[in-house]
């Protein structure tokens, strides 16, 4: 496998030329591992990766991903207990043949990533923010000292 550049590190871009082999790996651990993040990688080598830094602090979990040029609007971020997906679309402004570029780096189209969080999060209080081409997601962490009492009713 091609040692990857600064810039697909950087960017988080794939090469579109994967090998019989890894391909053939990737599949093999899909059917053995049922995680959502490995299945979902696997199923979308069309897509771009965003790169990301997880990081936590006392109480709360935050993701941080660099997603210059993205609309907030075309940005779907979906939360559970665990794990957060990004999904988006980076769209082209200008239409420019492909006989007319010198270098041709830049990611279009959609991307995706999902992660599984170190703890579990409250959904229901997560925000999101975007500064500078920096999204930044802010989670909250599940208090495991709170316990909620539960009450029976009484049903006959």
């Amino acid at each position: 496998m091609a040692k990857k550049s600064f810039l697909e590190k950087f960017a988080g871009s794939q090469s579109e030329e994967i090998s019989y082999n890894d391909e053939a790996a990737e599949l093999a651990l899909a059917s053995r591992v049922k995680t959502p993040r490995v299945q979902e990688d696997v199923l979308a080598e069309e897509e771009g990766q965003l790169t990301l830094d997880v990081y936590q602090t006392p109480s709360e979990v935050i993701i941080k991903s660099t997603i210059a040029g993205v609309d907030p609007n075309d940005l779907d971020i979906s939360i559970n207990n665990d794990m957060v997906t990004i999904r988006g679309t980076r769209h082209k402004d200008e239409e420019v043949d492909s006989e007319e570029y010198y270098y041709q780096e830049l990611y279009w189209g959609s991307f995706s990533r999902s992660v599984i969080l170190p703890v579990e999060v409250d959904a229901d209080e997560a925000e999101a923010s975007m500064k500078n081409g920096i999204l930044t997601i802010k989670l909250p962490k599940l208090d495991k000292e709170k316990h909620r009492k539960l009450k029976v009713k009484n049903q006959g």
